[in-house]
């Protein structure tokens, strides 16, 4: 350690990254600067001095991604950062998950982990970075965190698997998994599959966690060298005596309350018992502090409840609501439920329920995205909502919370290898997942509505898409893998890992955990039972729809496409947008010009969709003798009629081509503004202009006049 400032470093494969400390951000608890190519991110960690009177642990991660690490301005009338970003919000929820549950029970210190994006070089992501950077920054500072992590993201290329991949490798590997673990075992997985086997998941999880075994003792090295003391902290516990005595008075009760099948019944009698245990042993009339020791209580209520039914499920193989530990709860699936959108699909599974509503829009309508990422836009998007009412209670709705955007994220994720490319449906596709119902695994849940409504819609996706949720309960040695985990199994279990796919392969998961680790033999059990319980679900699905509608509903928009010559957008577009502009107003569309000369047409109205395909055709076509062809009349002169083609050509009609008989002025057969139907015989090029000579056919706006 030279002036302060100590540096350590991890080689994975041919990849290096780089930590140092004691340079920036020297009064927080922990500093650590990481560094993969030009990808820097600063991670600090502070921890407070004072404790807090809560019973949960007091963690916040933000990241701070500004535009100016890509050597950007913000775009917008406001140029500098606002509220973050979803991704930020993703990659500070990446970072909170696998480092939460390695904290010693009862911890209650207000702790605040900043990830700070100083530079990206469009190479190497930045996320995993914060997240190793948040270990090595908690492992250098007094915190008493059970680390050091490690976490890397993990790609398959041909048969290679790649440790911390460019973004030019991830984009050819049908992996792209994000895993993080202690030197034991793994703590979590976050991944976008491209309908792979499970067999390869494994394999990926395997060669991230021999990544991560090196991290970390490359980290508890280096904390061990410069990290300061540790805080001392005795774990929070119940007190056993009082744990005791409930489970003696009222053990049968809480057990019988626990088993209640319906989840607001089960919540009433659990909560009747409680009061029941408060009741019998009230405070003394004389206590100091009477909260305390209820809050005591409640706490030792929790343990034994906690106890009781982990137990029941683990040794005695029993799950609260009855149900066999690979059932499925009952599921029933519709579409269509909301005629005016352009697709629908509900999904139920037992008290869990969500309707997902899909929009189809034009090019225009994809979302930009003003970020640090690679990708800077996007036509396929998921959106996820869980409203308050949707759990029995009253609450603010005041737009997606983090939880919200994180499961409306990975069911985009699943759902996204299945969405047809542009050139084969050039719409913009919108799914909202409204939350009616929720009790455990909503956001597979969406997952299952969201494919029912891609295929109301008449998307023509490639494959059905399912979600389904596992638990863990583990008490010693002994442990069960749960299939569809209700909310109180993830509450007081160990685990909570969603898996998604088609019939095919895994397209999506992510595993949380609240133990240290989860053994490869288990995540491998998972997993077999999350395949047999998709393909149960897909089942299920395809006895209501078993493949997109061949046309999309008749409330949809309708986009056709055409090519163009490139040199001709000018002809399109017109002067200073005028020709563009009067298209999409005449024919109520809207207007797509790409630079390769695609062109695509929204409309809301088939046929005035058509008519604008047929003048863009007009307006580009090549003008050759024997061409019929509308335009109408812009000047006449005494010994002709100019004709408007197209913008910018003119064709003249001469006087004598006017009719078959001899006529006396032009204005006796036209006039200035008439719509005509003329026949091309002639043209030639003159000084680099055309000159067009026509016959006319037919006087369009005197045939209709005729009929007043």
């Amino acid at each position: 350690m030279v002036g302060g400032v100590s540096t350590t470093e991890v080689v994975l494969g041919d990849r290096k990254i780089t930590f140092e400390t004691g340079r920036l951000a020297k009064q927080a608890s922990g500093a650590v600067l990481v560094r993969s190519g030009d990808t820097m991110v600063l991670v600090t960690a502070v921890i407070s001095s004072a404790e807090r009177n809560v019973d949960f642990f007091p963690l916040t991660v933000d990241v701070e991604a500004g535009m100016y690490a890509a050597g950007k301005i913000p775009g917008g009338f406001i140029k500098k950062e606002g509220r973050p970003s979803d991704q930020a919000i993703l990659n500070a929820r990446l970072i909170d998950r696998p480092i939460r549950p390695l904290w010693p029970k009862g911890f209650n210190r207000e702790t605040h982990i900043v990830a700070t994006v100083l530079s990206v070089d469009k190479k190497n992501p930045y996320d995993v970075l914060g997240v190793v950077g948040a270990s090595a920054a908690l492992s250098l500072s007094e915190a008493p965190f059970l680390g050091p992590i490690g976490a890397v993201r993990v790609a398959k290329v041909g048969d290679a698997w790649i440790v911390n991949p460019t973004y030019d490798e991830l984009e050819v590997s049908p992996v792209n998994m994000v895993v993080a673990g202690t030197r034991e075992a793994i703590t979590m997985v976050e991944a976008g599959c491209d309908e792979v086997d499970e067999s390869d998941v494994v394999a990926g999880l395997q060669v991230a966690h021999e990544a991560i075994k090196k991290q970390v003792e490359v980290l508890s090295t280096w904390a061990a060298e410069v990290g300061v003391p540790k805080l001392e902290f005795e774990p929070k516990l119940p007190d056993p005596e009082l744990v005791e005595k409930i489970r003696q008075e009222f053990g049968e009760e809480i057990a019988r309350a626990s088993n209640a099948l319906d989840k607001h019944e089960r919540a009433e009698v659990v909560a009747a018992v409680k009061q029941a245990v408060l009741a019998a042993w009230p405070p003394a009339a004389d206590s100091p502090d009477p909260l305390a020791e209820m809050a005591a209580l409640v706490r030792a209520f929790d343990a034994v409840e906690k106890e009781i039914v982990r137990r029941s499920i683990a040794v005695e193989k029993k799950r609260p609501d009855g149900r066999g530990l690979d059932e499925i709860r009952p599921i029933s699936c519709e579409v269509g439920i909301a005629p005016r959108t352009h697709g629908s699909g509900l999904f139920t599974r037992g008290q869990t329920q969500v309707l997902t509503l899909l929009t189809l829009g034009a090019a225009r309508d994809e979302q930009r995205l003003d970020g640090l990422d690679v990708e800077e836009s996007k036509r396929f998007m998921h959106h996820y909502k869980f409203p308050p009412f949707s759990v029995g209670e009253t609450g603010f709705m005041r737009g997606p919370g983090r939880r919200e955007i994180g499961h409306g994220a990975l069911a985009e994720r699943a759902l996204l290898p299945v969405i047809p490319d542009e050139e084969s449906f050039p719409y913009t596709i919108r799914l909202v997942s409204e939350t009616l119902e929720s009790n455990g695994s909503s956001s597979m849940a969406s997952v299952c509505a969201s494919s029912l409504a891609l295929m109301d819609a008449g998307v023509p996706v490639s494959r059905a898409v399912a979600g389904i949720a596992m638990g863990l309960i583990k008490e010693g040695d002994d442990y069960v893998v749960l299939t569809d985990i209700a909310g109180v199994e993830d509450y007081l279990g160990d685990m909570d890992f969603k898996v998604a796919g088609t019939e095919r392969g895994i397209t999506a998961l992510q595993m949380d955990i609240k133990i240290t680790g989860v053994t490869f033999a288990i995540m491998s059990e998972a997993l077999e039972r999350a395949k047999k319980a998709r393909f149960f679900i897909l089942d299920k699905m395809a006895e209501v729809i078993a493949a997109p509608r061949p046309q999309l509903s008749e409330y949809a928009p309708r986009i056709a496409t055409i090519r163009i010559d490139p040199e001709k957008i000018g002809l399109i577009i017109g002067k200073g947008g005028e020709t563009i502009r009067g298209m999409e107003t005449e024919f109520e569309c809207t207007i797509d010009v790409e630079e390769d000369g695609l062109i695509k047409v929204f409309a809301t109205d088939g046929k005035l969709g058509d008519a604008c395909v047929e003048r863009i055709n007009m307006l580009t076509r090549e003008t050759k003798a024997g061409d019929i062809v509308e335009g109408r009349v812009a000047s006449t002169t005494s010994f002709g009629a100019f004709v408007t083609l197209k913008p910018g050509t003119d064709g003249l009609i001469h006087i004598s081509r006017l009719a078959d008989r001899r006529v006396a002025s032009v204005e006796d057969v036209v006039n200035r503004g008439d719509l005509v139907r003329v026949e091309v015989l002639d043209v030639q090029l003159q000084g680099g202009k055309e000159k067009i000579s026509l016959r006319l056919l037919e006087n369009l706006s005197k045939k209709e006049g005729s009929g007043n």
